[in-house]
């Protein structure tokens, strides 16, 4: 689509949209190609493999943060979230049990005040989004990442920052292994 037809789809005008395109750009999100337009980026695998890496590692840290400021009222709003969780995998609700996950791990990167390992993490997540398969998840994998998400909060209840570290760490590799996963299962089909 070009700039016109975007700027009357969203009844705007061009220069709030290229503005917000090149916001898109800059975190990495679309490509600009010199008088042909905007296109979304894709992501190799082998890119989504390595961001898979850098997210274990800045969510590690996240998990360790969060051990100094764990609250009651904390462990409860994410009891609530794996609850929910365990509902949507329970009827295999894809699409709501994406969209909770992505509030809890949200709710979690905030919990840990650190503006700078938000943004970082944000952006990581950000990318993978571009490439990732909402299709190839199967409700089990639902049901173990949640899981992981229980082992997570115990960690962080127990005050173990390096337990909790581990914990977090485990959990971003545990999903890069079903990545992979789901690329060999799509691989094996076509």
């Amino acid at each position: 689509a070009t700039e016109i037809h975007l700027s009357s789809k969203f009844g705007t005008s061009r220069g709030p949209l290229r503005e917000a395109m090149r916001g898109l750009a800059a975190r990495g999100l679309v490509s600009i190609v010199r008088n042909r337009g905007m296109y979304v980026r894709s992501i190799s695998t082998e890119e989504a493999l390595q961001i898979y890496d850098v997210r274990a590692a800045i969510f590690g840290l996240a998990g360790r943060l969060l051990t100094e400021k764990v609250t009651d009222q904390m462990l409860d709003e994410l009891a609530a979230h794996l609850n929910t969780m365990d509902s949507y995998a329970a009827s295999r609700d894809f699409e709501a049990y994406y969209h909770t996950n992505l509030k809890f791990h949200d709710y979690l990167m905030k919990a840990t005040d650190n503006n700078v390992l938000i943004l970082e993490y944000k952006s990581l997540v950000d990318k993978l989004h571009l490439c990732r398969a909402k299709g190839l998840v199967q409700s089990g994998n639902m049901i173990v990442s949640n899981r992981e998400h229980r082992e997570m909060i115990d960690s962080i209840a127990s005050g173990d920052k390096y337990r909790s570290q581990e914990a977090f760490f485990r959990h971003v590799e545990r999903a890069k292994s079903r990545f992979l996963a789901a690329l060999s299962s799509t691989a094996d089909i076509d």
